[in-house]
């Protein structure tokens, strides 16, 4: 049998994440953990699991497959967007939900609502109104509420007595739905939250009617209409997003706060407290928290924060502890701190990351002071800071009754190990199925030049010292969404080391802007979210040459990216071509203008104040300098950045009279590791720069 490529293994590993564990929930006595998880390392379908962790057995809970009697599953436009926004490459389950005992598990598959008894195993389809998304059961475990196209409606969790909870009351009113900036660009992925009792919600109202519509045709198809989409792109309307306290009867009262000064719903919830809300205003400079009067809907202000250049909205936060404290973060010189009711509970130099959750009085959170690597952490007031992993490496978890669900990434292997942690008790793991890379990592990390600047050298595995000097690919993300340069081996580190395989020495680096470094150092990018980023690429180059000298052919340097890299690869010609030789820009932000409004304009502000930062950042007036070989792909359904950007940085080079090449991919979205032409693009991008770098 014919050795698989690393590209195509990619592919139907979708990175190496298939065959992982995913979405861990700890019963509340810390006895079992259900979990999601394929059945191999090249199977999409995920699986609900439980593992009882007194005798390690696990049980198979729900087979997607059995199920659906061997049918095809079917998403609908709503699910297809959901996951887009999140990420999620797999099928089957993709995500689930518990009542408060875990007794109860819900999940939407193929546009049925299904519940599932932890306990038994025993599956039920319940009869619930069109194509289901995002299911959740109260707390109790009585009722089950849904999204049906824009409406939310509930259902009693034996199947009977469905209704419409919250309907359209506008053409482009939807309830309990996030709206695209907040899935996008605040990550917010939920539009609706319980109350602990399970008798009344609070439901967020998104109207459109304002917001732009942009329309993504496909091409191939020339007999399908174009998709119409709503999109708040830089210095235009957003949409309205309401909150609502809304009874099991459909009655609501609107929760009030000023929404001409803070327009952003970021974060919401509804704890043993009662309900809260943080808003933002436009400019992204000043956030509050609000608790909500759960008997009128009135609010006061908990926390305020303001920063100069813009609050920054950390995962997890706001929450509060059994106790109430409430939780939030304190940007102090440039560490960025947890604050535990308005306090700061850890050191200057350690760096929050995120709040993965509370137990009672204890906050589980990741941090750490080496920017390569995250650690899980907790705090409790008696105890005060305590760190809980220390193998260099990437940590995440879930904590509740005592019980730690412990999911570590190191650069020694492809898939996360996970294992379940409890106090006085030998630790239990779970077993994992990713596959194995055929290729084996050879890089070199190291902190280069005056500013320290995190990297990742990858070699190939035949190079030996004293061979000759190899082309160098720059292959960065280098972006405020993202971080590269970590202890973890993923898809993204393998694919650097393909492009190695092939003769060359590929360096990855994180720069200004980038997470994990402190405050200062995320914001260097506002007003300009190139030019240091650039500067960077080019110091971490020209130093590690220094360190390895004869390693690196500088009269042969390529650069990669996609998405914000993608921007950064193209400016890079542009800007550079003393130092970058060609150029693959994927699905670059060629208009910055184009960009959604939360994340546009928190690093450039508004365009109507501010129109040269816009112009500066977009490579369309620099297009009559490109001297250098570029290569721009996107895809023609992405609807995150959409391919007007390409086209018109394309369309800004021919009227320029610069030659370059255009990659149109049809049907793929802003994943492109999802597409099943992810191989053959990975081959045309290496064709691209062996043919302009003079590599055979």
């Amino acid at each position: 049998m014919p050795m698989i490529s690393l590209p195509h293994q990619l592919s139907r590993t979708r990175g190496f994440t298939l065959g992982a564990v995913d979405q861990a929930t700890v019963t509340p006595d810390g006895a079992t953990v259900l979990f999601l998880r394929s059945r191999a390392g090249d199977d999409p379908v995920n699986c609900l699991w439980a593992l009882d962790l007194d005798s390690g057995h696990e049980r198979l809970l729900v087979d997607p497959a059995e199920l659906l009697g061997g049918a095809a599953e079917q998403l609908s436009d709503e699910e297809r967007t959901r996951r887009e926004r999140s990420r999620r490459l797999t099928r089957g389950i993709a995500s689930y939900t518990t009542d408060a005992a875990a007794e109860l598990a819900v999940f939407a598959l193929s546009g049925s609502l299904w519940t599932v008894d932890t306990g038994t195993g025993a599956a039920r389809r319940l009869p619930a109104e069109g194509a289901v998304v995002d299911p959740r059961p109260d707390p109790t475990g009585r009722r089950i509420a849904y999204l049906s196209g824009a409406t939310l409606r509930v259902i009693a969790a034996d199947g009977t007595g469905d209704r419409a909870l919250a309907a359209p009351d506008g053409p482009q009113v939807t309830f309990g739905a996030p709206e695209h900036v907040a899935a996008e660009s605040m990550h917010r992925d939920r539009g609706y939250w319980w109350a602990p009792d399970g008798e009344r919600l609070l439901v967020a109202r998104v109207d459109e009617s304002e917001v732009q519509v942009w329309y993504i045709a496909d091409p191939a198809n020339p007999d399908r209409p174009p998709r119409a989409m709503r999109y708040p792109a830089a210095g235009s309307r957003n949409a309205e997003v309401t909150l609502w306290l809304t009874e099991l009867d459909g009655t609501r009262r609107e929760v009030p706060w000023d929404r001409t000064a803070f327009e952003y719903l970021p974060a919401a919830g509804w704890d043993r407290h009662g309900p809260f809300a943080a808003v933002q205003s436009r400019d992204q400079r000043t956030v509050r928290v609000l608790a909500i009067d759960p008997a009128d809907g009135s609010t006061t202000v908990l926390h305020e924060q303001r920063d100069d250049h813009w609050v920054q909205l950390v995962a997890g936060l706001p929450a509060r502890t059994a106790g109430g404290a409430l939780l939030g973060h304190l940007d102090e010189g440039d560490t960025r701190r947890l604050t535990v009711a308005g306090t700061p509970v850890t050191e200057p130099g350690l760096q929050l990351r995120a709040v993965l959750g509370t137990d009672g009085e204890t906050v589980l959170f990741t941090g750490g002071s080496e920017p390569t690597e995250i650690h899980l952490w907790s705090y409790h007031p008696e105890r005060g800071t305590e760190r809980l992993t220390t193998e260099p490496g990437v940590h995440t978890g879930r904590l509740s009754g005592g019980t730690l669900v412990h999911t570590a990434r190191t650069l020694d292997q492809a898939g996360p190990r996970t294992t379940v942690r409890r106090p006085g008790r030998p630790a239990v793991p779970i077993a994992a199925f990713v596959e194995t890379p055929v290729l084996t990592l050879r890089v070199i990390p190291a902190a280069v030049g005056p500013r320290e600047l995190r990297t990742m050298l990858y070699l190939p595995s035949w190079h030996r010292p004293g061979d000759p000097a190899l082309p160098v690919l720059l292959d960065p993300y280098a972006g405020p969404a993202g971080q590269k340069v970590l202890a973890q081996q993923a898809g993204h580190t393998l694919a650097s080391q393909w492009f190695a395989e092939q003769g060359f020495a590929v360096l990855v680096t994180d720069g200004a802007g980038v997470g994990g470094h402190g405050p200062a150092w995320e914001r260097e990018i506002h007003g300009d979210t190139f030019g240091r980023v650039l500067d960077d690429q080019v110091d971490a180059l020209h130093e590690v040459d220094r360190q390895h000298p004869g390693l690196l052919d500088l009269g042969r340097v390529g650069i990669r990216g996609w998405s914000f890299s993608g921007g950064l690869a193209a400016l890079a010609v542009l800007r550079r071509p003393d130092v970058f030789h060609a150029a693959v820009a994927g699905a670059p932000v060629g208009d910055q203008s184009l960009y959604d409004t939360h994340w546009r304009e928190r690093f450039l502000g508004d365009p109507a104040e501010h129109p040269e930062r816009y112009e500066a950042c977009s490579p369309l007036a620099e297009a009559p300098n490109l001297s250098r070989p570029l290569l721009l792909i996107h895809g023609l359904a992405d609807d995150n950045v959409f391919v007007a950007n390409t086209l018109r940085l394309s369309t800004a080079l021919l009227a320029a009279g610069r030659p370059h090449e255009v990659l149109p991919l049809s049907g793929v979205s802003h994943s492109g590791l999802a597409s099943p032409l992810y191989p053959q693009l990975l081959g045309h991008q290496l064709e691209f720069l062996q043919r302009h770098l003079g590599l055979g």
